[in-house]
């Protein structure tokens, strides 16, 4: 029975706002990233420039902090996997009935907050370090080696997921026959189990290093004094945001782009090979049937095009014509302004417009600064006025 008409409209609506909520937010930082206007905005359109990648690139302080986060990265990811792959073999060397709450146990860190596992980070090693005696300048109170370790203790954890999904598909039979023959446990684990577990290993390693790249909540109270990628990107947000950040954002989005494009363009050729529908050295098959790896090309040679429009475009003239017409617009708008307004008051004699001073109005003219000159002797109506010119005064006759 084929859907009818209302279905499939209803179906196409929902792809639709699926993916333009998924990739909605992506579009918009792409475009503020080339936008000319100084506050990130997708309309209206000023003028197509290139310096807010020019910005990121002369921010030093965000330089360094993208260092720390990748070698934070990079350490986090020899902890996570040595510790989840650990994980997963002593799970399948338990006794069955203790297996349950040992995956209860190591699986904990997933569920506690971030914010949590920072706090517990920092109080546990200061406390470690006043118990054996060490004072704020060792390691203890590193923020590298607190944030390494603060990070691994949640992070191991999808690491030994993971592993254990591809663990489960393991033959242990391979392992009894190599002892059998006279291999060694360390034998046969490098050479029959690692290369099966190899796949898992580096998908753990990829995951390991995206969480401890994007993490926040636990690096921020174990960072200490230090910065991290994330850690400055969070303070550029609160302290006032710049397209500078949507720069950050299409440089992320493009190298991810690439990188998946060129891992599904590998894994199709790894299929048409095991096929044998193309040949490991004919580097034609490299984009025969596989138009993930040709669209990789297409976006390294968009990118490279984009790198060249960059070095040799100036916004600059553009940015000159776009103020003289919000110039000429505000003069146009200042003049309305003046036309709209009424005519208000009545001429003086001779012509002159009356007074229209701070106190013109209700209360006449009492606020009108001529009337805080000081004229002795001058009054207005109803009050006493000074002696005559000429009389003498009280004090002059004697």
């Amino acid at each position: 029975m084929k859907p009818s008409l209302l279905a499939r409209g209803l179906t196409g609506l929902y792809l639709l706002a699926f993916f333009g909520f998924l990739f909605g937010p992506l579009f918009i930082m792409v475009v503020t990233a080339l936008n000319s206007s100084s506050f990130p905005r997708v309309s209206p359109w000023d003028c197509l420039t290139f310096e807010w990648f020019a910005k990121l690139a002369a921010d030093e302080r965000l330089q360094t902090g993208l260092l720390t986060s990748l070698g934070i990265g990079l350490a986090v990811v020899v902890v996570s996997v040595s510790l989840g792959l650990a994980g997963a073999l002593f799970l399948t060397q338990i006794r069955p009935s203790a297996r349950a709450s040992y995956y209860t146990l190591i699986t904990a860190p997933i569920l506690i907050p971030g914010v949590v596992l920072g706090i517990s980070t920092l109080i546990f090693w200061d406390r470690t370090a006043q118990m054996l005696g060490f004072g704020t300048d060792s390691f203890f109170y590193n923020g590298i080696f607190l944030t390494v370790l603060g990070q691994s203790s949640f992070i191991s954890s999808y690491c030994m997921l993971v592993i254990i999904s591809r663990l489960q598909r393991f033959d242990n039979g391979q392992i009894e026959a190599a002892l059998d023959l006279g291999a060694t446990n360390t034998q046969a684990f490098r050479r029959i189990m690692l290369p099966f577990l190899k796949p898992a290993i580096i998908s753990a390693g990829i995951i390991a290093f995206l969480a401890s790249f994007e993490n926040y909540n636990t690096t921020v109270f174990t960072i200490s004094s230090l910065h991290t990628f994330t850690t400055i990107i969070s303070q550029k947000v609160r302290l006032g945001i710049d397209p500078s950040i949507s720069a950050v954002a299409f440089i992320i989005i493009l190298l991810t782009l690439i990188g998946a494009l060129f891992y599904e363009g590998a894994h199709k050729r790894a299929e048409l090979k095991k096929a044998r529908q193309v040949a490991g050295d004919d580097m034609r098959g490299l984009f025969r049937r596989n138009p993930a790896m040709i669209m990789g090309v297409m976006v390294i040679v968009a990118t490279m095009g984009g790198i060249w429009l960059a070095m040799n475009h100036s916004a600059t003239q553009c940015k000159a014509d776009l103020l003289e017409q919000k110039l000429e617009r505000q003069r146009i708008l200042e003049e309305q302004y003046r036309q709209s307004q009424p005519a208000t008051g009545a001429e003086e004699p001779g012509g002159a417009p009356a007074s229209q001073g701070l106190g013109a109005g209700a209360f006449g003219n009492v606020f009108d600064p001529k009337n805080l000159e000081g004229q002795a002797g001058v009054g207005e109506e109803g009050e006493e006025a000074g002696p005559p010119e000429g009389e003498p005064q009280e004090g002059d006759q004697q």
